[in-house]
């Protein structure tokens, strides 16, 4: 079977890092998962992004009730990783036709999400774009702002070598990988309707999970714990986004066994015939959420809630080490 990686289906990791190291030349501030405005003692912090190409997995089950709980959750996961509190959304939906059924959904899962993260929808934009988009398909795109105090501030320079890696678990593939997921299920002669062979589910059905909003739990972690740095595991997986919260001269070392990656995950990757390294820089694995804290804190932390794991620590070098 051929082997399929993420670029094959059209998507370039690698193209995307270049373009912010060359904009970080003339914006050196940019690349975090939120960016910071200072406001006196506080910081706001913001956050904007999408669903990718999710999207056509509700198109193709005719399914849009939880697409907007995956767009809330892409930006408030990001802008919480700085340790901020979500203060408001906004959204934009866009489609060449107005379906007001359609749109119903879509904009209900939104306030359920900014629900979920305790922010307030705020506004948005709705636009008609007659001939821009397929008739029956729609693009997304939210906006999120919240607000962090100085001495609250989650940035990694606190960040020494020892430090433990806790992993909280994703609730599937989030709002990432999915040109590949459809890649590998095109190859396959498989549909959106096809069974998943764990549980007779129609596969569309579970791919539509939507993304976990951490923000509730993790706020309250960093109300009792000190949390050295946060990263949310979104696109390039674990590879790519845990060390952009280390420090330049840490690297860091997973313990590959140290969780059971989700049975989807496996089953991709045995169609698709994915080699592990593509896997785990394409998709969360299991993995939705990661904090970097003291030993002996991270302990405590997976004693108390029996599905954090610790997946790894901080070591000298750089770059990421599998075990």
């Amino acid at each position: 079977m051929e082997t399929l990686t993420y670029k094959d289906a059209g998507v370039d990791i690698d193209a995307g890092n270049d373009l912010i190291t060359r904009l970080k030349a003339s914006f050196p501030d940019i690349g975090g998962f939120g960016g910071l405005y200072p406001i006196g003692e506080q910081y706001l912090v913001a956050g904007c992004d999408g669903v990718g190409t999710k999207l056509k997995i509700a198109f193709g089950m005719k399914k849009h009730d939880t697409i907007g709980i995956d767009l809330v959750a892409m930006s408030v996961n990001d802008v919480l990783t700085t340790g901020a509190k979500p203060l408001f959304f906004l959204d934009y939906f866009a489609s060449s036709k107005l379906d007001l059924n359609v749109a119903e959904q879509v904009l209900s899962g939104i306030a359920k999400g900014c629900c979920e993260a305790g922010c307030i929808l705020l506004g948005g934009e709705t636009a008609e774009m007659p001939g821009f988009y397929q008739d029956g398909e729609y693009d997304l795109s939210g906006f999120c702002v919240g607000m962090v105090h100085h001495d609250d501030l989650i940035n990694g320079v606190n960040i020494q070598l020892g430090d433990k890696i806790v992993g909280i678990p994703s609730s599937g593939f989030h709002s990432n990988g999915f040109s590949l997921v459809r890649k590998v299920l095109e190859k396959s002669g498989m549909t959106f309707e096809t069974p998943f062979p764990y549980n007779g589910e129609p596969i569309g059905h579970i791919l539509l999970s939507p993304t976990r909003i951490y923000v509730k739990e993790v706020l309250k972690i960093t109300d009792e714990f000190e949390v050295k740095g946060l990263a949310h595991i979104t696109g390039g997986g674990i590879q790519d986004n845990i060390p952009r919260v280390i420090p330049k001269d840490l690297g860091i070392c997973i313990d590959r066994s140290s969780w059971k990656v989700p049975p989807v995950f496996n089953w991709i990757q045995e169609l698709g015939g994915i080699n592990e390294k593509e896997m785990f820089r394409t998709f969360n694995m299991g993995i939705g959420m990661v904090l970097i804290m003291k030993p002996n804190e991270a302990l405590c932390l997976t004693n108390r809630e029996n599905d954090y794991v610790m997946i790894g620590e901080v070591i000298e070098g750089e770059g990421v080490q599998w075990q």
